[in-house]
């Protein structure tokens, strides 16, 4: 009985609930129809409407899809929102479209699994390739098919059509919530603690942004370059200065290279930002950043690492950083402040009711900080890591919704 409990769990809990493949014909510019590939998968639903993004990408696959719906089901899990996990792709490429053909395939795409979303079904948003625009026209769509007004369907709306305040914030604010808690517990003075962040886009500014207003110092922040396809560090050693750099950066997250030398900058290679004497590391840029040939790079000051991106460090180096006593606060623990301020939109598109900003992230640091420290007890508890203790925080919770619906 125990074995038949266990197999249906595992299958439960490894494969989507439902998946959806769809063609979505679109009538371009040229008067020609052109036939796009999509997905939408439904990883698990036991704790509350699916949630999660829907990107668009030349290369875009159902197996990518399939895994990032499972990743939002732990992610909702261990941040404590009554939400399940799903994933939405269409393969494509939006520098290649039109503004107007992006509509029309938006559009196409909602007529086709207007049945399977909704405020109390599966709520998507935007994600890579993908921003607000889109998510209204997904919106409108689907009021219009219904007849009726549905602000709650999406989220990463504007503020003025029944976004949340503070969801631009949310992601890179979330992980600094939990990296001061990490902080007290490893008896850090913030205050006098040194950061370096890979990346320059939303993640890694307001990380920085709130680092700093706590009294930190970011020293190196990195980019990507698409000019000369490669990424650069800037380094300043009495630290960087934020609103300077922002003032020189492009809508993509490029800093200007020579303007940040004439500010004082040293402009490194990009790889160089894990190589700093500091306390804290930041990935919030690409996947397997951190991997066991570059973890030698990394300065025995280092004291912890905050997965501000998805993957940024691969199990190998997770092992390596281990045997180092360098507490690793893992990606879908220390980035889900997105996913909660999503959380926090729904909520208030479904009652038609805004809260300010301060409420908004007071409410985030509530969520994270529980978050951490659920995952904090637990690890010291069966002396685990965090990240295993993590998982197992969102395993459970999920298995244990199975099984009082009466699935397992």
């Amino acid at each position: 009985m125990l074995l038949k409990w266990l197999s249906n769990n595992l299958i439960i809990l490894r494969y989507p609930i439902r998946e959806y493949h769809i063609t979505v014909p679109v009538r371009m510019d040229d008067g020609k129809v052109r036939i796009f590939r999509g997905f939408r998968i439904q990883h698990n639903d036991a704790l509350g409407p699916c949630k999660g993004g829907i990107r668009f990408h030349p290369q875009e696959t159902a197996d990518t899809v399939r895994a990032l719906s499972m990743w939002m089901t732990w992610k909702c899990a261990v941040a404590g929102i009554p939400l399940g996990g799903a994933k939405g792709g269409i393969i494509c490429d939006p520098h290649d479209l039109s503004e107007r053909e992006q509509e029309r395939l938006c559009r196409g795409w909602v007529r086709q699994i207007s049945k399977d979303i909704g405020p109390n079904r599966d709520v998507p948003a935007p994600d890579v390739m993908t921003n607000n625009q889109h998510m209204l026209w997904i919106m409108d769509e689907y009021s219009t098919i219904l007849g009726s007004q549905y602000p709650g369907v999406i989220t990463g709306k504007p503020v003025g059509l029944g976004g949340s305040l503070g969801r631009t914030e949310a992601t890179g604010y979330g992980l600094v919530y939990q990296l001061r808690e990490a902080c007290k517990e490893l008896n850090i003075e913030i205050k006098k603690a040194k950061a370096s962040i890979e990346g320059f886009g939303n993640v890694a500014q307001y990380s920085a942004e709130l680092f700093m207003d706590y009294g930190g110092k970011v020293v190196c922040v990195s980019c990507w370059d698409q000019k000369d396809s490669c990424a650069y560090s800037f380094y300043k050693k009495d630290g960087i200065n934020l609103s300077e750099l922002r003032k020189i950066t492009d809508r993509f997250g490029t800093i200007d290279k020579k303007k940040a030398k004439e500010l004082g900058y040293e402009v490194q290679p990009g790889k160089d930002w894990l190589k700093h004497e500091v306390d804290i590391l930041i990935p919030a840029a690409l996947e397997n950043s951190i991997t066991k040939d570059n973890v030698k790079d990394i300065k025995n000051t280092v004291k912890i690492v905050v997965s501000g991106a998805n993957g940024p460090i691969t199990p190998e180096a997770d092992d390596l950083l281990d045997k180092r006593g360098i507490l690793v606060i893992p990606d879908f623990l220390a980035n889900a402040g997105g996913v909660v301020c999503s959380y926090f939109e729904q909520v208030q598109s479904n009652q038609n009711y805004y809260w300010t900003k301060e409420e908004v992230l007071g409410k985030l640091d509530n969520k994270m900080t529980d978050a951490f420290y659920k995952a904090w007890e637990l690890s010291k508890r069966k002396n685990v890591r965090l990240r295993d203790a993590a998982y197992m925080i969102a395993i459970q919770r999920v298995a244990d919704a199975c099984k009082l619906r009466g699935w397992i």
